[in-house]
């Protein structure tokens, strides 16, 4: 910034990013105090290096607010996780069907799984057809962003809201100015990238959230 750069000449940004052309340093210099503005090097690899007129000051303030309004306003996406069996009976699969509801209108993923034991393991159809019909009750709120697959005796699905609810759930986070409350029984918010590399996910077997973090 100003007296810093040590390029011979420079190729020159006005203050509301007109093209000077290329000057020598010096003249950048005289037309920044001319303004009374800072020559800032924005591209130093650029050659000639290119530089734009600006209050720095001004500048860094309004990036910071920026900053801090994007951490805000940031969608922090949670994975819940719902237990069921291949042959649930018609009022715990409303109960959990509910939760799930509700986990999508919040804004947040939802792994479905299916746990079988002992011989329905040779029944995966039971397994596909709960979960087939789960998506088909849920398809104004979310969508299949993982198919179902078979995870040793398990079979897994995952659900995402879709980007109207997320986005609805986002605002209302933000009009209550605090992140959404949880509960004491569910897990604490984890960014997209924690997720993806591994995310904890809060499981709810038989209306009651767990933490499965360590299964």
């Amino acid at each position: 910034m100003n007296e810093q750069i040590r390029a011979r000449e420079v190729r020159l940004v006005g203050p509301e990013g007109e093209q000077v052309g290329i000057v020598p340093l010096e003249r950048a210099l005289q037309l920044a105090a001319d303004v009374d503005l800072d020559l800032v090097e924005v591209a130093p690899m650029a050659r000639p290096p290119v530089c734009k007129l600006m209050d720095f000051g001004k500048f860094k303030y309004e990036s910071a607010l920026k900053a801090r309004e994007a951490r805000r306003n940031q969608q922090q996406t949670v994975i819940k996780e719902m237990k069921l069996r291949p042959k649930i009976d018609p009022h715990d699969y409303e109960t959990k069907k509910g939760h799930v509801v509700r986990f999508l209108k919040a804004g947040d993923k939802v792994k479905v799984t299916i746990m079988f034991r002992g011989r329905e393991q040779s029944r995966p159809e039971l397994g596909y057809r709960l979960l087939r019909r789960l998506e088909s009750e849920i398809t104004d709120l979310g969508y299949v962003e993982a198919a179902p697959k078979q995870d040793g005796r398990n079979m897994i699905m995952v659900l995402a809201p879709h980007r109207a609810v997320k986005a609805s759930a986002v605002a209302a986070t933000a009009s209550r100015g605090a992140p959404r409350d949880r509960g004491a029984d569910e897990s604490a918010p984890v960014t997209d990238e924690t997720a993806a590399a591994g995310e904890t996910a809060a499981a709810v077997d038989g209306g009651t959230a767990t933490d499965t973090s360590g299964e």
